[in-house]
């Protein structure tokens, strides 16, 4: 399937279908390059949890995931108890899927230690591709891959450093979202606006170290 024309008069990827929500994620936050290093462990879970879910289903229950989880702080989640797990897996605002909230704990602790040791998990991830993203040019939705080499490569990495929940399809649907590959449809009217998009933080460079924006509430989603 090719985009959709809508009454506003603009071509859009047809997933969104004609849902009001889901028009609003794809137009303001679906593909716009993210390097923040919270958001992007935010983004990550979400995408976690998305597992053999809807995305949409992930997006409306986002601010209960949000509330749940103390705003995706991770110095906070990584600190996480059996007790606190419990009461989680009693909140009917999330998903509740204990390996998925055990796995977003894990999670914590892994970006705690990139954050700690490395360089920055924004750095981490961008330096897959240089800093800056993959401008592709899809004209239908089939020609969309599930996975690519460098998802695959990005995974690895992630899974040995102890995070959960992130296969190559996984970490390719974080990718497009997070904007590192730009996936609209060359039809789409957010291509174009993206791929010259200006970066609202320098690209991570190879081997050195970034200054990291203060904890804050992310805007964007999965």
């Amino acid at each position: 399937m090719s985009r959709l024309l809508h009454p506003d008069g603009l071509h859009r990827c047809p997933w969104p279908k004609t849902d009001a929500f889901y028009l609003a994620y794809h137009d303001q936050e679906w593909g716009v390059p993210e390097f923040d290093d919270r958001a992007l462990y935010e983004k990550l879970v979400l995408d976690g949890f998305q597992a053999g879910l809807s995305w949409i289903t992930i997006l409306r229950k986002r601010e209960n995931f949000r509330r749940a989880f103390d705003g995706f702080m991770p110095e906070k989640i990584a600190n996480y108890d059996k007790r606190k797990i419990e009461t989680l897996m009693k909140d009917a605002g999330i998903v509740r899927n204990r390996m998925k909230i055990e796995g977003a704990v894990f999670s914590a602790r892994a970006w705690l230690d990139v954050m700690e040791k490395g360089k920055g998990f924004s750095a981490l991830l961008w330096d897959f591709l240089d800093g800056r993203p993959k401008i592709n040019r899809f004209r239908s939705i089939s020609q969309v891959p599930a996975e690519t080499a460098l998802s695959r490569a990005m995974a690895k990495e992630l899974s040995a450093r102890g995070f959960k929940f992130c296969g190559p399809i996984i970490v390719y649907a974080f990718m497009q979202a997070v904007g590192m590959v730009n996936d609209h449809l060359v039809k789409c009217h957010r291509h174009a606006a993206l791929a010259k998009f200006p970066l609202s933080s320098p690209p991570p460079l190879r081997g050195r170290s970034i200054v990291r924006k203060p904890v804050c509430e992310r805007s964007g989603g999965g």
